[in-house]
């Protein structure tokens, strides 16, 4: 009975969730821990093949829709796909994201402006469209994926930093709305994880390497799946009374010295 009961508090059997960034990197991580808790996963992002392959990775209940999230008005067509191929999102993953390391001097409007369509419009775009079955269903999770940025301020990323910094607001908003229709909505706030996106943004770039390190009381960069496991436990019954949380999971960066 014990045993039922604690894989029960973390089931996510008969969930589907929509993981946008999904066919590498975080998102691919945290499709692959909703997978195995027992949700159907929907990858989307914008190379077919890359989320086709990773789909199909996954095995059988994960699917590749690919799709870019910034064409804000293909996005109920997607739902749309989303609904008849696998049936309502009941999970939304707000994973996508794309980074620019610039100091803001040189950082043009143009280029801050891409930065915040991708995360923040694309986000709310995505949250909007999948709320109305949700709040039907009377249950339902909204996932974002924040960032060490919407804490502590770093050089050279100001358009990353206001962009994941806007996930804290909106998480804060939109949970307030529909916490009483049964829809929870919190975020992760990964710290320095291993990943394609890590690597390009420390590429050459040792001392800020050594820096990151230096403030992270464990030492090291985490694992895509320790981001992976903390969207589980945020999307399951076992955070049934969770909502409008920010989760860092970050090795103790947040707090260190």
């Amino acid at each position: 009975m014990t045993t039922s009961v604690f894989a029960n508090a973390f089931s996510l059997e008969g969930e589907i969730a929509l993981i946008t960034g999904g066919g590498s990197g975080l998102g691919l991580a945290i499709a692959r821990c909703l997978h195995m808790a027992g949700a159907k996963v929907v990858l989307t992002g914008r190379r077919a093949d890359k989320v086709n392959e990773a789909a199909e990775a996954l095995g059988e209940g994960a699917y590749g829709e690919a799709a870019d999230i910034t064409a804000f008005a293909e996005m109920p067509d997607l739902v749309e796909r989303v609904r008849a191929r696998v049936g309502p999102i009941s999970i939304l993953v707000n994973n996508a994201g794309n980074h620019l390391k610039k100091l803001a001097i040189d950082t043009s409007v143009e280029e801050f402006g891409r930065v915040m369509d991708t995360h923040v419009l694309a986000a709310h775009n995505l949250s909007r469209l999948v709320l109305p079955d949700m709040l039907a269903a009377g249950r339902g999770n909204i996932l974002f994926t924040a960032s060490m940025t919407s804490f502590i301020g770093i050089p050279q990323v100001i358009a990353y930093s206001a962009a994941k910094s806007a996930y804290l607001g909106m998480v804060r908003a939109l949970s307030s709305e529909v916490a009483g229709e049964g829809v929870r909505v919190n975020a992760i706030a990964p710290g320095w994880i291993d990943s394609p996106m890590l690597r390009n943004a420390l590429a050459g770039d040792t001392p800020r390497a050594e820096k990151i390190l230096a403030r992270t009381p464990m030492n090291r960069f985490g694992a895509a799946e320790d981001i992976g496991w903390a969207a589980v436990y945020l999307c399951s019954p076992a955070a049934q009374f969770v909502t409008g949380v920010v989760l860092p999971v970050d090795g103790g960066a947040a707090q260190g010295f």
